[in-house]
């Protein structure tokens, strides 16, 4: 068994370059992997392992500047969901290319998860699911809104072109984590809204705390590791990746037509020509080939 630490904080670094050779060695040698990413605006990733290993990795993140105070959230995995470990340096801890948005001066005001539902069944508030469209399909609160984006990046503009749909609404918003709502409400707040919410601890807090009786959550929860997903009480999902568009699909979808294992699925298959479809397959043969010599191949890393 093995425990998956997801964690984000957003914190003033001054030098993230320096901060990323120290904190690699530190997860290698402890047997940590996963990904983290290091941004003069904060530090963001899940890494996984065993507790001591990720206890020792913690301590050293919580020394860098402003980041003693930084929140996780542990969840457990059957298998190392991650194959090896990356410490990479970003513009954006989350991508939203809003370079006036700083979280750190305001956000949405913070819902609990057992005061989440209470929230979201009112009348008066409008409830936006800011997660990507492939994450969305999969599951979402009940009522939510679908804004269809493609990446996190797009929301501002979606936003622009929707918000007279919102007209005298609330607006309580929740993502996987927490993260891009941190965002999402403080631009949301900066474009005149007055009235944002969001949820604490994002789904996978909810999923954590809230019983699958009383819950409003509908489906399972995408995330970024070999777990593809997770439901209620945060067991893993039944959901597989396609390693052709890195979507969450059904065991049940890789009898469908379109299946070709490391090429296409039911939900790419038309959005590559057949040159990407000639490109992957040649991939496919040497992530085959390095299996059967027990490696694993750089592109499954």
């Amino acid at each position: 068994m093995f425990t998956c630490r997801a964690l984000y904080h957003f914190a003033r670094l001054p030098d993230p370059a320096a901060l990323r050779a120290p904190l690699l060695e530190l997860c290698e040698a402890n047997a940590i992997t996963g990904t983290l990413l290091l941004a003069d605006e904060g530090i963001n990733g899940t890494i996984a392992g065993k507790v001591a290993g990720l206890d020792a990795v913690l301590a050293h993140i919580r020394a860098f500047p402003g980041c003693g105070d930084i929140a996780w959230k542990d969840s457990p995995a059957q298998q190392q969901p991650f194959r090896r470990m990356k410490v990479r340096l970003k513009r954006e801890i989350v991508t939203m290319g809003q370079p006036d948005v700083d979280p750190r001066t305001k956000a949405g005001h913070y819902v609990s998860p057992s005061e989440w539902n209470a929230l979201i069944e009112s009348p008066d508030v409008a409830v936006i699911d800011t997660r990507n469209e492939y994450e969305v399909a999969i599951g979402t609160f009940k009522g939510a809104v679908d804004p269809k984006t493609e990446s996190f990046r797009d929301f501002p503009a979606w936003w622009e072109a929707n918000k007279h749909r919102f007209h005298n609404k609330r607006i309580a918003m929740f993502c996987t984590g927490g993260i891009r709502c941190e965002k999402s409400t403080n631009w949301l707040l900066q474009q005149g809204v007055e009235d944002v919410y969001h949820l604490q601890g994002g789904i996978l807090k909810y999923l954590e705390e809230v019983p699958e009786a009383q819950s409003d959550w509908q489906g399972e929860c995408f995330v970024f590791d070999g777990r593809v997903s997770v439901g209620h009480g945060l067991h893993e999902g039944p959901h597989i990746l396609c390693h052709a568009c890195r979507r969450p699909i059904l065991p049940q979808d890789r009898a469908h037509p379109d299946y070709e294992a490391g090429v296409s699925c039911h939900l790419c298959v038309n959005l590559t020509s057949e040159a990407d479809k000639a490109r992957f397959r040649e991939r496919q043969k040497q992530i085959t080939l390095a299996t059967a010599r027990g490696k694993a191949h750089l592109r499954q890393a």
